[in-house]
């Protein structure tokens, strides 16, 4: 009997036990003005050992910032892997006036970003995750479960777009080169209403990857962030990332879903037209004209 019971158990709690969460809750800081916030936040990344890349408050989201910083490490790693893994060399940082810090679980975005590559990366990984522990505090999960093992594939729901959605492409341009100047010269102009947050680039494998800041009032992040959940603000910015001549992101109805893997399926009914909405607005920043739908 009592081996009957421990097998149930071990099939019910199971798919727990190998679930995992895509931001972690750290220390509190001190509460103030979201500038004031960021740069406690920032003091403690930096003694870190972390390099700070970037930092906004997006529009529309009051009382909310973000810190982006790399760690050299994962860039060695993503160095070695290449291509869209670089979408992986930013790591984001949520922090809110309240002094609330969260920060992207690497063992989850990791997974996804890295996909076969993740055994590879692992051992970064895990040092990445006690590395931002030590230096944010680890007060536990949140966010929504996934199994560890859908995160290599993760689709919201079947027939949804995945990490290689054809839809990601914005621009192919001549060279890597000019998709570099075309998108550094865009964001520098505001173009779409756009503006740079971060880059990483890594000229001689021809890759690199760019937070962009979608400030437009009605049509920018704040609107959608708002509508399926703004704590779970380390999911931003979002960006757009370069591999050779092409140009690409990540389709919304991937990177929302896995942003916020717990919204329910009405909520992303209320931002049915953020996908195309954030294509077009990164097409420009990217160099080309509106994605359209």
């Amino acid at each position: 009997m009592h081996k009957w019971l421990s097998v149930l158990a071990l099939m019910i709690f199971s798919p727990l036990v190998w679930a995992v969460s895509p931001y972690v809750q750290g220390d509190k800081v001190a509460a103030g003005d979201i500038q004031a916030v960021m740069g406690e936040t920032e003091n403690k990344l930096t003694k870190a050992g972390f390099n700070v890349i970037g930092k906004y408050a997006p529009v529309g989201l009051p009382g909310y910032g973000v810190v982006v910083v790399t760690d050299n490490a994962m860039l060695g790693t993503i160095k070695s892997l290449g291509g869209a893994n670089i979408v992986g060399a930013a790591i984001r940082i949520g922090v809110k006036a309240d002094g609330s810090v969260s920060y992207m679980n690497p063992d989850y975005w990791y997974r996804a970003y890295f996909r076969t590559g993740f055994k590879v990366a692992e051992r970064t990984v895990k040092a990445l995750q006690a590395k931002l522990a030590k230096a944010l505090g680890a007060r536990g999960t949140f966010g929504g479960d996934v199994a560890k093992t859908d995160l290599s594939e993760y689709q919201y729901m079947f027939g949804m777009e995945s990490f290689e959605s054809d839809k990601n492409l914005l621009i192919e341009h001549l060279t890597f080169e000019d998709a570099i100047k075309a998108i550094q010269d865009n964001l520098a102009r505001g173009t779409g209403k756009t503006s740079k947050v971060y880059e990483v680039i890594m000229p001689d494998k021809k890759v690199a990857v760019f937070g962009v800041a979608m400030n437009d009032a009605k049509e920018g992040e704040g609107w959608w962030v708002k509508a399926v959940g703004a704590d779970n603000i380390a999911a931003l910015p979002y960006e757009i990332y370069v591999v050779g001549p092409k140009v690409d992101h990540l389709f919304a109805r991937y990177r929302i879903a896995l942003g916020w893997p717990a919204v329910g399926m009405g909520q992303f009914m209320r931002i049915v037209e953020a996908p195309y909405i954030i294509q077009d607005t990164l097409a420009q920043a990217a160099g080309g004209a509106p994605a359209g739908k």
